[in-house]
């Protein structure tokens, strides 16, 4: 398989696994857990790392913001052969129970942005692989991370004028989430064969200041910096699970 476009990788860089974090520096912090690392490429706002954890070989490809960089970095990551997708990535809280720092283990996506409906009519359905999911609640539980499981809404923008409006009517109907990329790595994966899965670090408290908080996840908020480690360990011991569940280790 010929070098991808974007992802700058090949098949030769392939891996059953992959990690899904939007932000490149997010990878300085994966590359914490893992053994054997090797920097692979950075391109645009795609940057790769492979290494092994508990022996499993793993990826971890940024994506950049929204759901049109996801969906690139899905469609060509497939290309080279990765079979499993866990999103790593940060959510703002649409339920009052969600603190900073906690875990919201996606299991189905609003899909109120447009790239995945460039790819199927909107009535699709935005769902992980079931069995993923359920390594990666069974690894939260293992690793005793304070988590949630349930529903995300994937939007393509911060700051259009309804938006307080539209999360109050997203957050009274039980989403209890809201991020960029999830409902595209899950409808792409369904329509292409991939395993998908997604767990969300809160950065964001329901109706907390987001420029605040946001600003203070880059700065170093204890709980939230602690979140993203522990959304990063479970998806990698999720892998794991999915590897002895088939008798690969």
């Amino acid at each position: 398989m010929e070098l991808q476009s974007h992802i700058r990788l090949s098949e030769k860089d392939k891996a059953k696994y992959a990690l899904l974090p939007g932000d490149p520096a997010r990878l300085n912090n994966i590359k914490n857990f893992l053994s054997d690392v090797e920097e692979l490429a950075y391109n645009r706002e795609m940057r790769s790392v492979s290494g092994y954890y508990k022996g499993v070989k793993v990826l971890a490809v940024s994506t950049g913001m929204g759901g049109a960089s996801t969906g690139i970095a899905v469609e060509e990551l497939r290309n080279i052969g990765v079979e499993y997708m866990i999103r790593i990535g940060s959510c703002g809280a649409l339920d009052t129970r969600m603190k900073l720092g906690d875990l919201l283990i996606v299991n189905g996506a609003v899909r109120d942005e447009g790239t995945s409906k460039a790819y199927v009519e909107s009535i699709y359905p935005a769902i992980p692989d079931t069995q993923l999911l359920m390594s990666l609640i069974q690894a939260s539980q293992k690793c005793e991370v304070r988590h949630f499981v349930g529903i995300a809404r994937s939007h393509d923008s911060f700051y259009i004028d309804r938006e307080e409006e539209i999360t109050e009517y997203w957050s009274r109907r039980g989403v209890m989430g809201s991020d960029m990329e999830t409902a595209a790595l899950f409808t792409i994966g369904s329509l292409r064969g991939v395993k998908t899965a997604s767990v969300l670090n809160t950065v964001v408290e329901f109706k907390g200041d987001l420029t605040n908080n946001i600003n203070g996840y880059v700065d170093g908020n204890t709980r939230m910096i602690q979140g993203e480690s522990n959304e990063i360990l479970v998806a990698l011991e999720a892998f794991v699970n999915e590897e002895k569940n088939k008798g690969d280790v």
